[in-house]
C-alpha cells in the first residue's frame, strides 16, 4: 500500500507537470494546447495507486496524470506532448493520444467512451489467457450516455470480465455541466447491467485508493467488472484555448468552493512539513530534467508523416499512383 509521501509526491508532481505544460503551451511549444487535470490528481494517484504493474490502463484525452501516475518516464511524456521525436510514440500521438506500451498503457482515445468497449475486449483476452491482469479503463462524465460505453457496459458484465470503470465526474463536459445533461445517475448506469457501482469523493487520494483496491481485488479473483464515479473538479477549462476565448459557464462561487478541498492539500496535510518540503523539491529537480529532456528533442519532418502508420508502408489502390 502507498505510503502518504508517496501519494502526495504523486499529486503534487502532477500539478506542477500540468502547470508547467500550460506554460510551454502558452509559449507555442505545445502547438496542439492541452487539457488539464489540475484539481484532479487525486483520481489518477489513488486509482494507479491500488493497480500492479502488469495491469493494463486505458486512459483518455485529460490523462497526462495517468500516465505519470502509471510510473511513465515524465520526460518522455512530456517529449510526446511537445511532438518531439523523443516522446514516447516518437512525437505522433502528441497530448491526445499517447499510449505506452512498457508500462501497459494500451491508449488514450480522444473519442469519448469508445475505450469502453476497447477495455471490454482487451479483459476478455486477458481473461482467456488467464494471465490475472486486471483492466482500468477511465472516462469522463460526458461519456455516460454514449452507446459505446453501455455496449461495453454490458459485455464486461455479460462475461464477468476483470475491468474497472472509473469515471472522473469533473462536473463539466467541455461547458455542458453533468447534471443538465445526465438522466438519472452515473451509478446508475452500471447498477442497470449489474455491475457493482460505487460514488467516490475523487479529491481525497486515500479514499479513491482504498475504493480502487476494492474494485480491483474484485476483478482479479473472478468478481467481474465495477462501475467507480469519482466525484472531482477541474480548475481550469476543458482545454487550454479557453485562456483566449474566456467562456463563462461556471457559477460564482463554485471553483472557489471546491478549491476549499483541493486534493493537493488534502494529502500535504497527511505529511509532516519538514519532509514535504524535500518532496517539493525533489519534484521541482525532477520536473526541470523532464523539461530539458522534451526541449532537446528533434522536432518531427513532415516529411516522415506517414512513418510508423503502415506496417509495410503505404500500399495504394488498384489504379492510383504511389
Amino acid at each position: 500500500m502507498a505510503t502518504p509521501e508517496q501519494l502526495y509526491r504523486t499529486i503534487r508532481f502532477i500539478r506542477r507537470f500540468e502547470e508547467r505544460s500550460i506554460e510551454l503551451t502558452q509559449q507555442g511549444e505545445i502547438a496542439s494546447g492541452i487539457h488539464p487535470c489540475i484539481g484532479q490528481e487525486a483520481v489518477a494517484t489513488g486509482v494507479c495507486a491500488a493497480l500492479a504493474a502488469e495491469d493494463i490502463l486505458l486512459s483518455t484525452h485529460r490523462g497526462h496524470g495517468h500516465f505519470l501516475a502509471k510510473g511513465c518516464d515524465p520526460g518522455v511524456v512530456l517529449a510526446e506532448m511537445l511532438g518531439r521525436a523523443n516522446g514516447m510514440d516518437r512525437g505522433r500521438g502528441g497530448s491526445f493520444h499517447p499510449s505506452d506500451f512498457s508500462r501497459n498503457i494500451y491508449n488514450a482515445t480522444g473519442t469519448v467512451g469508445h475505450s469502453a468497449a476497447i477495455a471490454a475486449g482487451v479483459a476478455w483476452s486477458v481473461a482467456r489467457s488467464g494471465s490475472g491482469q486486471v483492466v482500468l479503463c477511465f472516462f469522463g462524465d460526458g461519456a455516460v450516455s454514449q452507446g459505446a460505453l453501455l455496449e461495453g457496459f454490458n459485455l464486461a458484465s455479460l462475461w464477468q470480465l476483470p475491468v474497472v470503470y472509473v469515471c472522473e465526474n469533473n462536473q463539466y463536459a467541455t461547458t455542458l455541466p453533468a447534471r443538465d445533461a445526465i438522466a438519472g445517475s452515473i451509478t446508475g448506469r452500471g447498477e442497470a447491467f449489474g455491475i457493482p457501482s460505487e460514488q467516490v469523493d475523487g479529491q481525497d487520494v486515500q479514499t479513491v485508493l482504498a475504493a480502487t483496491t476494492r474494485a480491483v481485488a474484485r476483478a482479479r479473483t473472478g468478481g467481474g467488472p465495477s462501475l467507480l464515479q469519482m466525484d472531482t473538479y477541474r480548475y481550469f477549462g476543458h482545454h487550454t484555448f479557453e485562456f483566449k476565448v474566456r467562456l463563462n459557464y461556471r457559477p460564482d462561487g463554485e471553483l472557489e468552493r471546491w478549491q476549499q478541498r483541493d486534493p493537493l492539500t488534502i494529502a500535504a496535510d497527511r505529511v509532516p512539513e519538514r519532509e514535504r518540503a524535500a518532496i517539493d523539491a525533489e519534484v521541482e529537480q525532477e520536473l526541470e530534467r523532464a523539461v530539458e529532456f522534451a526541449l532537446a528533442g528533434d522536432k518531427l519532418d513532415p516529411a516522415d508523416a506517414q512513418a510508423y502508420t503502415f506496417t509495410s508502408g503505404p500500399v495504394p489502390r488498384a489504379g492510383v499512383s504511389a
